[in-house]
């Protein structure tokens, strides 16, 4: 069943949303430039407003495939800059994921991010492929086969996608792997096996939909946003992380919806949480007890189940969340995500 669903995921990607396609500007003008305005400055440093302003190998990413989403070719160069010059500092042609504007100097966990380099290459890689320009191609090949010869790790059968380089191995802790099922954008596989083709990429995102479909946890089934996932042992919460499903895993959903992966068994936890128990408001979870902890009532947040039941039921996304207005830096980003999907795929929901 799940290599079934994964030929028709590659087949969707690469069919409908091919990496020569030149896009119709998904995102609205005036919310781009409301987002902009709020979280990137004048050097192309997407700030993370509710984490210390610091600016982070992940959001570089989206900021970049947000401006590709909106047709922004200078503020794509201005992010991507940015990226190049202050992150791509490692030695193995990976992002150093966290960047501080009040340290000296600025990088102070020079550890990679496999969520934040899938996104740089891909958001790269649309865009050369789009605006004909070669040099962001390039530069998109280096950065996935620097994931696939740094990141991309057998374990027993599986064929893991690490969230770092260094601490999460079954080398590293005796639980390993250490993984976060919100690190596989699906979407990004197809082209970076078109990108690096020597790598094992359609397996890779196997293991992650085989993972996603037996991480279910806890009495509410969800996935926890970091697992111990050793070859021989049951899949459980990663000791030493909040046992949640949390800020992480909220993502999981938009980002199956993305990759056209409508899988209603992965995506029934998520249908339950969100849009009959929730009301449409999704929720940090407690794994062990299935007890909310938290409803996430940000229209990013919100955005996320109303994407969901649109997907699902072609219910209209709600009148109070078809206007933009920029909160924290990442719901800001889901919301934008959400409404370009909306906007592609699922115009009938608008």
């Amino acid at each position: 069943m799940i290599r079934r669903v994964l030929a028709g995921f590659l087949l969707i990607v690469c069919g409908a949303l091919p990496v020569s396609a030149q896009p119709s500007t998904l995102i609205p003008t005036e919310a781009w430039s409301a987002y902009m305005e709020r979280f990137v400055d004048g050097s192309g440093r997407v700030v993370d407003t509710a984490n210390g302003g610091i600016s982070h190998s992940e959001g570089q990413g989206y900021g970049m495939l947000l401006a590709y989403l909106a047709g922004d070719r200078s503020n794509f160069e201005r992010i991507w800059s940015f990226t190049r010059t202050e992150l791509l500092i490692r030695d193995d042609g990976l992002a150093a994921w966290r960047w501080d504007p009040n340290s000296t100097p600025h990088v102070t966990d020079v550890n990679a991010a496999s969520d934040g380099d899938l996104l740089i290459a891909y958001a790269l890689a649309r865009a050369g492929a789009a605006w004909n320009q070669q040099p962001y191609i390039d530069a998109a090949r280096r950065i996935a086969r620097a994931i696939g010869r740094k990141l991309l790790v057998t374990d027993g059968s599986r064929l893991v996608l690490l969230p770092g380089v260094s601490g999460f191995s079954s080398s590293d802790r005796p639980d390993g792997p250490i993984l976060n099922l919100s690190y596989w954008i699906f979407e990004t596989f197809p082209v970076m096996a078109q990108l690096a083709p020597e790598f094992k990429w359609s397996e890779a995102a196997n293991a992650g939909l085989e993972l996603l479909s037996i991480a279910q946890l806890g009495p509410a089934r969800l996935p926890p946003d970091w697992i111990s996932a050793p070859a021989s042992k049951p899949v459980t919460v990663a000791e030493g992380f909040p046992p949640v499903f949390g800020y992480n895993s909220l993502r999981i959903s938009l980002y199956l919806l993305r990759a056209g992966i409508e899988n209603t068994a992965l995506q029934e936890p998520f249908r339950r949480s969100w849009l009959i128990e929730g009301g449409g408001t999704p929720a940090v979870v407690d794994i062990p007890t299935g007890r909310v902890l938290a409803r996430l009532t940000d229209p990013g947040y919100r955005m996320l189940a109303s994407v969901l039941a649109c997907a699902l039921n072609a219910t209209p996304i709600p009148e109070d969340l078809r206007r933009f207005e920029p909160t924290l830096y990442y719901p800001s980003t889901l919301y934008l995500l959400g409404w370009a999907l909306v906007a592609e795929r699922y115009p009938r929901c608008l």
